[in-house]
């Protein structure tokens, strides 16, 4: 048990760790000789969990797809287009509108070529895209280059031949030398050195916020405690406390060391079983198939209705359980043997009679733990879960005198089952929402799903406030008023319902933006804010703010940057945002997957050493992203004065207003 504290702990240390710079692609290519004088260039991708790599062919309105490019094929020319090969994943997209095809785990890209002289010399790249839930690589290209001599078959000689007898004089200018000098590269001067000047060690001095990982995680472990801490307060669970923990205090009424050491037990059994559930689930589907189920619609689907039925568990209309014979087995096996494993088998007693509770809480905390696509994320759900639902019974076994003090069992539990079945209820459209953006039925679109919200949380709060009852409730005799703490949850659903409703016209009700779908799902529109940038160019724009005295904000992004879109619709329209952007800013935004050819190619030495060339304008701004400021995700927002200076820390992939306006608050009273 300790030993697999100490995995987990370091899985999450190794997260948290990651430095800014992602390199979460790792390629090698290769030539791979074929018959009648072809061979295939073979780029085989090894992609870190959690990114995938776009496919071939997405078109122009898409994100970067793989393309082969050749500087120099001499003795050798391409057959056919580059050919993706591996498990494709497809994907519809809501914010580019068309369904994405891409790898995760693994990837190869082939390219067939055809050998028309006996020497051959290529000089050729693998350009591709890779994303993961909060960031975007740029265009990346994996080098190939390779020159030698091949024994040509003789239908092929017969064409070298002829080649060689329609070829120039010596005397005459070689046009395919001059070809190649043309597209050869030279060392170009990139502007002012002090522009494109590093800045990592001060930008790091200054306390980036680049890293996110470690959130999302330390967010699922604190996820299962909760739904732990809600689960204990089940009738399933409740009114076993007391029996459990003093009938381990009678067991050893001679010695009370043993009856501690036996709730503990107890309380390590229920982690236990919880976390191997957890990491069976990982086991059994791996972390491919985690992150491919959050995006099938049909497994979608599937958890829309999943959640409804446990939904209408808690409101009532039926008991989920199992078999009582499973129940009465174990508890058979617990009473004849004795010892830990005795102890461990009335742990699994407590799983199997209060499954009729737990099963709702586990099954919404595993739908979120594995659409999450981190596969450690059901491991530690479940362990959150498990160390919340197995510390009454060890604090109330330290404490036996805590037990007098603890509240009967009573309506209150059946007020806590009702209240989560609405909250199931909320989360069930969130998925249905996946798998109609999937097919593009438009059954669920962005104010049909803010309409059935306002509703859920309206009902919510009558109910709260004691004007709408359940069965269950008659059942528990409910016919008092409801205690101040439900009327003022009821209060705060109500004002949750008001809040949603501005978003039927358009508002972005950023509470909810991670819940509902796209604001261009949305049939009728009155927010037309937008914030654009000024300057596509670095250095243009750093020139301007300096005639006008003004600092500058540089946004690192992309066309097919997803978050970029996300941060741009939730955060810079808010009002508070875009008018200090507007107004106090020289706003410039780089693409970094701009395809539009550069006046003349550029060779540099990236940060390992690796001589690169810069073919296009975003791989020009890729470069001085990777080069000056360390990073090469995207989101990425830095301010900077007028000589390329940083005034403060670095923002990634984050929406949170209140940051981002402190953010552009500091870098503006540092200027000033």
């Amino acid at each position: 048990m300790k030993r697999l504290f100490i995995l987990l702990t370091i899985g999450v240390l190794s997260l948290t760790a990651q430095a800014q710079m992602a390199d979460p692609v790792h390629f090698s290519s290769e030539l791979n000789m074929l018959k009648d004088n072809e061979a295939e260039i073979i780029f085989k991708a090894v992609i870190d969990p959690g990114w995938h790599v776009y496919s071939t062919e997405l078109g122009n309105d898409g994100p970067v797809e793989a393309t082969f490019n050749a500087d120099k094929m001499i003795g050798a020319e391409r057959v056919g287009k580059l050919k993706p090969v591996g498990k494709e994943i497809k994907k519809y997209d809501p914010l580019f509108g068309m369904e994405l095809r891409f790898f995760e785990k693994t990837a190869v890209f082939k390219q067939k070529i055809r050998f028309t002289q006996p020497h051959y010399d290529i000089d050729c790249y693998l350009e591709y895209g890779a994303c993961n839930e909060e960031s975007c690589m740029p265009p990346t290209q994996v080098n190939f280059r390779k020159s030698g001599t091949i024994e040509l078959s003789k239908a092929a000689d017969k064409e070298a031949m002829k080649e060689m007898e329609t070829a120039p004089d010596e005397t005459t200018p070689d046009t395919t030398a001059v070809d190649t000098a043309a597209v050869a590269v030279t060392t170009q001067d990139l502007g002012d050195t002090d522009l494109w000047r590093p800045v990592i060690e001060e930008l790091r001095g200054m306390g980036d916020s680049n890293n996110i990982a470690d959130k999302s995680l330390l967010y699922i472990l604190l996820m299962g405690f909760v739904g732990g801490l809600l689960a204990v307060c089940m009738p399933c669970i409740w009114p076993i406390i007391p029996m459990t923990v003093s009938f381990f205090l009678k067991r050893a009424k001679t010695d009370k060391g043993k009856g501690i050491r036996d709730a503990f037990t107890y309380g390590i059994s229920i982690i236990i079983i919880y976390l191997a559930l957890g990491l069976c689930v990982t086991a059994l589907f791996g972390s491919d198939t985690l992150n491919a189920m959050s995006t099938n619609a049909v497994f979608n689907i599937f958890l829309f209705l999943l959640l409804v039925v446990f939904a209408l568990s808690f409101f009532g209309w039926f008991e989920i359980k199992l078999p009582e014979s499973w129940a009465n087995s174990v508890d058979t096996k617990a009473s004849a043997t004795s010892g830990l494993i005795s102890i461990f088998l009335m742990a699994f007693t407590l799983v199997l009679v209060s499954f009729s509770c737990t099963a709702p809480i586990i099954g919404l905390l595993l739908v979120e733990t594995t659409t999450s696509g981190n596969w450690l994320a059901p491991a530690l759900g479940m362990l959150g879960f498990a160390v919340a639902l197995a510390l009454p019974f060890t604090l109330f076994a330290l404490f036996p005198s805590w037990l007098k003090q603890a509240p009967k069992s009573g309506s209150w539990m059946n007020i806590i089952k009702v209240v989560l079945g609405f909250v199931e209820l909320a989360f069930a459209l969130k998925f249905f929402s996946v798998a109609d953006l999937a097919y593009g039925w438009h059954l669920l679109d962005r104010e049909v799903f803010l309409s059935l919200w306002i509703v859920i949380f309206a009902f919510l709060g009558a109910y709260l406030c004691g004007w709408l009852k359940f069965p269950s409730d008659e059942i528990n005799g409910e016919s008092k008023p409801m205690p101040v703490v439900c009327i003022m949850g009821g209060l705060i659903s109500f004002a949750f319902a008001v809040y949603m409703v501005p978003g039927l016209w358009g508002a972005s009700c950023k509470a909810v933006s991670a819940f509902a779908p796209p604001m261009n799902t949305q049939d009728f529109n009155l927010n037309t804010k937008t914030v654009e940038a000024r300057f596509t160019d670095y250095e243009q724009g750093m020139a301007a703010a300096k005639a006008e005295g003004k600092p500058v904000l540089v946004d690192f992004t992309g066309f097919g940057c997803v978050n970029c879109r996300k941060m741009e619709a939730s955060v810079w329209t808010d009002p508070q945002v875009a008018d200090v952007i507007t107004k106090d800013y020289v706003l410039i935004s780089l693409y970094v997957d701009d395809k539009t050819a550069l006046p003349e190619p550029i060779i540099v030495t990236d940060e390992n050493g690796e001589v690169k060339t810069l073919r296009t304008v975003g791989a020009k701004w890729s470069y001085l992203q990777s080069h000056k400021f360390g990073a090469n995700a995207q989101p990425f927002y830095v301010i900077l004065d007028n000589e390329g200076n940083p005034l403060c820390g670095s923002r990634a992939y984050k929406e949170d207003i209140p940051e981002y306006v402190q953010f552009l608050k500091e870098g503006l009273s540092r200027y000033k």
